[in-house]
């Protein structure tokens, strides 16, 4: 009877070509299962095409790092202060964080984690360099952290903080501090950086020398990365400098 009703449903003779055509999904689906696997496990793993065992262990290294690492930044601006901050700063940055497993990429999660923390827990401000860290690529990080440790800062006649100097470096100098010898590669992350209004102008056309002076957006970025909250003008100490 289960025969007779089949043929009866199948009377175009369909049947057949919806189960090639599961026999093809399920081989599409082994194939990119295989090829995520080859060139990325966590994400094949995370997306459920294997076991998830791995990457809910690499995820979860990574997280318990990054705490670590923003429990010692708090504790190094804020001493027993209780402070909070907010689920929506935490959320995003956990779930971000998590992914990163480069040391100084997670320590820059890990400092804006502790500089979310305020006395009333209500400051979304984070949200900003949440946004922006979560775009640039290790690279560009140390091209950032360079920058604004090396940078001359100064407080300006209407009280903002900036570089008042152009920092620019050497070829070979850059592809020291980004381990990275690609010129067309260094050229388009240092655009990037330019684009999100990080650094001045990048690579002269001119030459093979990079201006890297941060623009006062990075060196706030650069100071919330460390885990401070208050003014980049105190962290860097510029009144007694003046």
């Amino acid at each position: 009877m289960e025969n007779v009703e089949n043929k009866s449903l199948d009377i175009l003779g369909v049947k057949p070509v919806a189960d090639s055509m599961k026999i093809g999904t399920q081989a599409a689906i082994d194939g990119a299962s295989a090829f995520l696997g080859r060139i990325c496990l966590p994400a094949a793993e995370e997306f459920g095409l294997l076991l998830r065992d791995k990457v809910r262990n690499w995820r979860q290294n990574n997280t318990v790092k990054m705490i670590q690492e923003a429990e010692t930044k708090f504790n190094k601006f804020n001493g027993d202060i209780e402070k909070h901050a907010h689920p929506r700063l935490v959320s995003k940055i956990i779930e971000q964080g998590s992914w990163v497993d480069d040391d100084l990429v997670q320590g820059m999660w890990a400092g804006l984690l502790a500089s979310s923390c305020t006395e009333d827990g209500q400051d979304e401000s984070n949200l900003i360099f949440t946004s922006i860290l979560g775009q640039i690529t290790s690279l560009q990080a140390r091209v950032i952290n360079y920058s604004c440790e090396n940078a001359k800062i100064h407080i300006t006649p209407a009280g903002w903080i900036s570089a008042n100097e152009v920092l620019s470096i050497k070829l070979e100098v850059l592809e020291g501090i980004t381990e990275c010898s690609d010129f067309h590669r260094l050229d388009r992350e240092l655009d990037h950086l330019r684009a999100l209004a990080l650094i001045h102008l990048g690579f002269d056309t001119h030459s093979t020398s990079a201006d890297i002076t941060p623009s006062a957006l990075a060196l706030q970025l650069y100071v919330r990365s460390q885990g401070y909250i208050g003014s980049p003008i105190d962290y860097f100490d510029l009144e007694k400098k003046e």
